[in-house]
């Protein structure tokens, strides 16, 4: 049977995958409490849907950083992609160019910046980004970047240190023979993913660093890894172009709140000044829409990609993107909304806002 939803894809690449590599794609921090929020309060917020508003015709493109995309959803980074396929990120972003999304790609990716953007040929893709303890390292990465035609440099701010993941660590998890880290040319490749991390990460990053990537390159710089209205507005202030709220997956620090738990505050506080991106438990077009009704410019996705990679390559990714892409046209159209801009924090609610029978 075709999956048709994004849980159908979750539970055939559960069967498909090795298991330390779906531990190493599905697990959280800690005991994986926020990884848990991060799908259970999208659950939280209700739809208040707007009837007889003649939603006949509906446009979901947006434009974002210059470019005109098919529907406000993304693809998140996420690392080593081609434990998932054999084609791993080029699958991927190929998938992303065909539906007119955004893709990110890793750093730490199994495919390299100029392999993906042969991939994508002209299609919009950006870039994320480490700032390592050697600065050379990551300057050559930003300048391999820019040559490939990447259109933006995501930020990590949120990872000075590598986080503890339970799952990993029992697995001892390494990486596959056949798989590297195929941007660092540094000559120090090694199987071990955290410690591989740890020795390059710079855990004495500061806002200062954010502006010495800012004067290095001219293209839009995206702050990924804010959680505090505090930080965003420190992020507008040092001359960030793009905010993405997230808590890496949960990956980072257990108890962290889920990202669309802070998502209003930040929103609030940014006051359209730059646009919002968000990730983190996104499943279906209805957490797309509340995502945006609460403010976020676009929304993006990176276990769901890699479930629809790992059963069918790029037409798995693609079929992800095909559901969420109707899913999110079919609330539009109940809610009563044309366009992306229609939907706005009118059309939810927060389920305490509704008593209880």
């Amino acid at each position: 049977m075709r999956p048709v939803s994004i849980q159908d894809y979750e539970d055939r690449a559960s069967v498909i995958l090795p298991h330390d590599s779906l531990d190493f794609y599905r697990s959280g921090a800690g005991k994986e409490l926020t990884l848990k929020l991060n799908k259970s309060a999208y659950d939280r917020i209700r739809i208040r849907p707007r009837v007889l508003q003649s939603s006949a015709r509906r446009d979901l493109s947006v434009r974002l950083f210059g470019d005109e995309y098919s529907m406000p959803i993304g693809i998140s980074p996420t690392a080593l992609q081609k434990m998932a396929h054999p084609e791993g990120e080029v699958a991927n972003g190929k998938a992303a160019a065909s539906r007119k999304v955004p893709f990110t790609l890793s750093t730490l990716s199994s495919s390299t910046i100029e392999e993906v953007g042969k991939g994508m040929s002209k299609a919009p893709r950006w870039f994320q980004l480490y700032i390592f303890k050697d600065r050379r390292v990551t300057k050559k990465l930003v300048k391999r970047a820019e040559k490939a035609g990447y259109r933006a440099i995501v930020l990590t701010v949120d990872a000075p240190v590598f986080g503890i993941r339970r799952a990993d660590n029992k697995n001892r998890f390494q990486l596959p023979p056949n798989i590297t880290f195929a941007n660092m040319d540094d000559g120090k490749q090694q199987r071990d993913y955290g410690a591989y991390y740890d020795e390059r990460s710079d855990p004495a990053l500061t806002w200062d660093d954010v502006e010495w990537l800012l004067k290095l390159t001219k293209l839009p710089v995206i702050v990924k890894g804010i959680l505090t209205k505090e930080d965003a507005l420190i992020a507008v202030d040092r001359g960030a172009q793009g905010i993405w709220v997230s808590n890496h997956g949960a990956r980072q620090v257990d108890s962290e709140p889920a990202t669309i738990e802070v998502l209003p505050e930040i929103v609030a506080a940014v006051a359209d000044r730059i646009p919002i991106i968000i990730d983190g438990g996104v499943t279906q077009g209805t957490d797309v829409f509340k995502a945006l009704a609460l403010g976020a410019k676009m929304v993006c996705i990176g276990r769901p990609a890699l479930w629809g990679l790992a059963v069918n390559g790029q037409q798995g990714v693609e079929n992800v993107l095909d559901i969420l892409k109707k899913e999110l046209d079919n609330v539009m159209a109940i809610a009563g909304c044309h366009s992306i801009a229609d939907i706005i924090k009118d059309f939810v609610a927060n389920e305490s806002s509704y008593e209880k029978i």
